[in-house]
């Protein structure tokens, strides 16, 4: 038997005007995503290179400090550093596609022209002419990709522009965050404190891990991809000088190996994959064994080199570093698989200081 349950009007209308001001929020959220993400960004940048800003600022006048001028050197720093290796790469990963793109179906002809048992494998499957109609749709697939390069290319200059704009907005808020935040953050504390000393020096030490985080895990990153980028591309210097290609290639490629080890786990497993492409088109057993070598090289630096740089300052079990990636991967991309370890590590602190969260709001 179903029951009756009486609401009066009021709370009737609260209940709706709470939905719909839930709804408004999501709405709103979702129209600001991009805002949102700039200034996290920023922010999270800001955090990673304060320890940096305050060395410089310490280097240039230990008596007085130029805050201001520490923040716009170390920005400018790393904005010519991001402008210097695409500036280094984009040429030379220009280049070679486009001698792979048109290249490559002509080489990839031969070679299955010359395979005799193509024909014969083929008719296990019922294939009469394997080889002539393997060979017929590699062509009419270059014939219509080559055309398709300069409309994809010019449909990516809005793409271009659209990044360079968000960029510029996330260089300004990075030197504001590393100018103006400190004051207001010193000013929000001084209030707080007035209200209840106990929390706002429980609060204060949750920030200050919260930064130390996320500034450790960059900087142990940082020097573990430059490192990563100096190994790889004199590994392709040496193969050039063996195996007779272009030695100009060795300055891209330890750009290439550099930027994508910032990628947590995935990223050395997409330099092995894309570097051992390019080389295998100029000399295939270069790429073989750069593939084999850059293996090596990643477990000797995942065991032991990684580990004394980084500290393992996270403490964060394999497990737990893993669904960090997916989840931020799958949220908000390249970048979400680059801040997830350091937020999994913000979260790691907050649940670790839950108790002393807890005892204090129960004493209160």
């Amino acid at each position: 038997m179903g029951r009756f349950i009486e609401v009066d009007t009021k709370t009737f209308i609260r209940f709706w005007l709470v939905v719909a001001a839930m709804a408004v929020i999501v709405l709103l959220l979702g129209q600001a995503l991009t805002g949102l993400l700039i200034v996290g960004a920023a922010l999270f940048l800001a955090l990673a290179i304060w320890p940096l800003v305050k060395k410089v600022d310490k280097a240039l006048n230990k008596k007085k400090s130029r805050l201001g001028l520490s923040a716009g050197l170390v920005v400018g720093g790393v904005v010519l550093a991001l402008v210097f290796a695409v500036i280094v790469i984009a040429p030379a990963l220009i280049t070679e596609t486009s001698r792979v793109v048109s290249t490559a179906p002509e080489q990839i002809q031969k070679t299955i022209s010359s395979w005799d048992g193509l024909n014969d494998f083929g008719k296990m499957f019922g294939i009469d002419d394997a080889r002539a109609q393997i060979i017929n749709m590699i062509k009419q697939f270059s014939a219509n990709l080559l055309p398709s390069i300069p409309q994809t290319l010019f449909a990516s200059i809005g793409a271009v522009g659209s990044a360079l704009a968000s960029l510029i907005l996330v260089v300004v808020l990075t030197i504001l965050f590393l100018t103006q935040g400190p004051a207001l953050l010193n000013s929000f504390w001084k209030k707080m404190d007035d209200k209840n000393s106990k929390k706002t020096a429980l609060a204060q030490r949750i920030t200050s891990k919260l930064a130390n985080v996320v500034a450790k895990y960059v900087t142990g990153q940082v020097l573990v991809a430059v490192l990563d980028g100096i190994v790889a591309g004199l590994a392709v210097f040496i193969l050039s000088l063996i195996f007779g290609f272009s030695s100009g290639l060795a300055l891209p490629m330890g750009m290439i190996a550099m930027i994508f080890y910032l990628i947590p786990m995935f990223g050395p497993i997409i330099t092995a994959i894309l570097v051992s492409l390019i080389l295998f088109f100029s000399a295939p057993f270069a790429a073989l064994s750069f593939l084999v070598f850059y293996i090596v090289y990643e477990q000797i630096e995942n065991n032991v080199i990684a580990p004394k740089i980084q500290g393992n300052s996270l403490s964060l079990p394999p497990l737990i570093i893993l669904c960090s990636i997916v989840i931020g991967m799958y949220m908000f991309g390249l970048v979400g698989a680059i801040i997830s370890i350091p937020i999994a590590g913000c979260i790691k602190v907050l649940v670790d200081e839950y108790p002393n969260i807890r005892t204090l709001r129960n004493s209160a």
